[in-house]
């Protein structure tokens, strides 16, 4: 009589991959708790990983080194929790309202992104790794601000005789974590308040009557 086999036992690869993403997120979440509390230097890849649950192993893995944690942290705050608030401004065919959607998610965006700014702008004096991600994120915002500025000039609503330079300058100073920490943590300004003014000044700065 033959011996029974039994069929292999089918590989469930979504609940793999629905359980790594769970545990990066965990990472994530973890890291960017410890970055805030910490400071970078503070911040050790052994304590995220006790925090997460996770192994240091696992870190070591998925991420590459503290300053490569920090980057996703970073991303993971302005773009992963953010997505609907950037998906809503893409999808708004009018300039206008395009700019004061931008406006009033900022508040959002400032609040996930602040702290992790103030980090690295305490780390970077000291650390030229971190000096060069402050550098590249600082270009990435440039970046976005001119896209939004062209797209208010091709549109035709850019105020006569401004430049897509000098409005993407605008943009990019006038929505920076340095504005927003004068008036929010420093004037003690609500969030409605500072993304009403935030709406307001970009519209009488750039837009045309």
């Amino acid at each position: 009589m033959s011996e029974k086999v039994n069929p292999p036992r089918r590989y469930d690869s979504s609940r793999r991959r629905a359980q790594a993403a769970r545990t990066r997120q965990d990472i994530l979440d973890a890291a960017r708790d410890s970055f805030v509390e910490r400071g970078f230097g503070g911040t050790t890849l052994s304590g995220v990983a006790k925090a997460a649950g996770v192994a240091v192993e696992t870190i070591y893995r998925s991420f590459d080194g503290k300053a490569g944690l920090f980057c996703e942290v970073v991303e993971d705050a302005s773009l992963t929790r953010l997505r609907p608030e950037y998906e809503a401004i893409l999808d708004e065919p009018d300039p206008r309202r395009r700019l004061a959607i931008y406006a009033a998610a900022q508040p959002a965006v400032q609040a996930r992104i602040g702290p992790l700014i103030r980090v690295l702008n305490e780390a970077s004096a000291a650390d030229t790794e971190i000096q060069k991600i402050s550098d590249d994120l600082q270009q990435q915002r440039l970046a976005g601000m001119e896209r939004l500025a062209r797209l208010l000039d091709e549109a035709g609503v850019l105020r006569a005789g401004l430049t897509v330079e000098d409005a993407r300058d605008v943009l990019w100073t006038i929505t920076s974590n340095a504005t927003h920490d004068l008036l929010v943590t420093r004037r003690g300004w609500t969030g409605e308040h500072y993304g009403a003014w935030l709406g307001d000044t970009l519209a009488r700065l750039l837009l045309t009557d």
